[in-house]
């Protein structure tokens, strides 16, 4: 059974705002959906209505999807945020992890892929479209070169490759035989050697390093 969750919607195009209300008015597992035309408006009522999780453009007047995440999430620190847009633009995702979206997705994506993002972020989960993560890679620079100054083991170079196709410590921990502490010390090792603060800036930096290949 999907977890319940209650929705905001932050964007300045009504008719799309619309289309999505429309097919997540479906969905048995949302119980609530709010509306907002910028980061701005969004900010007035957004710890009164207190949502699971917010769909946010990152391309709006007034105030944009990165500078609303940044103060939403002072707000409300436990708020689940998907990043949306038109554009594969990788500086704008990494703006958007650092300032702590967990699910990226673009705007022409299907809508099981908008419901799958849903899921796995009010799991705890990030999600990134496969566009997003495919743009990341052809947009690097051809002179990047991977960044090994924090070598990371092989068991954490594993660990980490797992992390990536989404597992959680637990079932990495069943998968490679260990204990879900000693995966979940592997973690901590791997944030702090990649000076990562969450799972979407890991799975970027796996991906620029060459631990993880698409």
């Amino acid at each position: 059974m999907k977890e319940k969750v209650s929705i905001y919607l932050v964007d300045d195009h009504i008719l799309f705002r619309e289309g999505i209300r429309f097919l997540l008015e479906k969905c048995d597992n949302v119980t609530a959906i709010y509306e907002a035309n910028n980061g701005k408006e969004l900010l007035v009522n957004v710890e009164e209505v207190s949502p699971d999780i917010i769909l946010m453009d990152i391309d709006m007047p007034e105030m944009n999807g990165i500078e609303a995440t940044y103060k939403t999430l002072q707000i409300l620190p436990d708020c689940k945020i998907v990043a949306l847009s038109m554009h594969a633009d990788e500086c704008f995702y990494k703006d958007m992890i650092d300032a702590g979206a967990k699910g990226f997705l673009l705007k022409n994506s299907r809508f099981e892929e908008l419901q799958k993002a849903i899921e796995e972020v009010s799991k705890g989960n990030s999600f990134f479209s496969p566009e997003i993560l495919n743009s990341i890679l052809k947009n690097m620079s051809k002179a990047h070169k991977p960044d090994r100054s924090s070598e990371l083991t092989e068991r954490e170079a594993e660990v980490l490759l797992h992390i990536c196709q989404g597992l959680q410590n637990g079932e990495i921990a069943d998968l490679l035989f260990l204990s879900k502490r000693t995966v979940d010390k592997h973690r901590q090792n791997i944030l702090l050697k990649t000076e990562s603060r969450n799972t979407a800036e890991l799975v970027v930096y796996a991906i620029k390093n060459g631990y993880y290949k698409l």
